[in-house]
């Protein structure tokens, strides 16, 4: 059986907070402003296999208006989720997304996002890949007042 998955977040920028991506932190003067540490593309991943995987979404899972999950490390949380797919019998074959940011430059911490996101998910770094893609000066992510992350993912089960 295969299946495949979408997932998005979006995320505003604000003063005070880290920009992490796909577990990497990111030197930039604003971060996600989130309930979890804000992590777009890792919550974007975690939908895409939760919905391929037909076993929720991370709201379901995590609760935002839940405190136990203030300030949470989006790894963990994907780890959480990938336990409960991979007893399922679900195997991610790739992953493929896009980050929209207009600064700071996503493209000198690609190849280390790549590594740190195939490593959480225990893939290899060819089965997982991000481009990005800039807001073309148009609001909220190209005034620099958002983030966004969109991923797809494919999943394979032996019947």
């Amino acid at each position: 059986m295969i299946r495949t998955g979408l997932g998005y977040d979006l995320h505003r920028l604000v003063a005070g907070r880290k920009l992490i991506l796909g577990g990497v932190e990111i030197p930039f003067e604003k971060g996600e402003d989130g309930h979890s540490d804000g992590d777009v593309l890792l919550h974007a991943v975690t939908d895409a296999i939760l919905g391929a995987s037909g076993l929720g979404d991370i709201g379901s899972f995590f609760p935002p208006e839940e405190p136990q999950w203030k300030d949470a490390d989006s790894a963990v949380l994907l780890k959480t989720v990938l336990e409960k797919v991979y007893a399922q019998g679900w195997k991610i074959e790739n992953i493929d997304c896009v980050i929209k940011l207009e600064k700071p430059k996503f493209i000198p911490y690609r190849q280390k996002v790549i590594d740190s996101v195939a490593k959480i998910c225990g893939i290899n770094s060819d089965q997982f890949f991000v481009k990005a893609k800039t807001g073309e000066k148009l609001p909220p992510v190209g005034t620099g007042e958002a983030i966004e992350a969109f991923a797809t993912c494919l999943l394979l089960k032996a019947e």
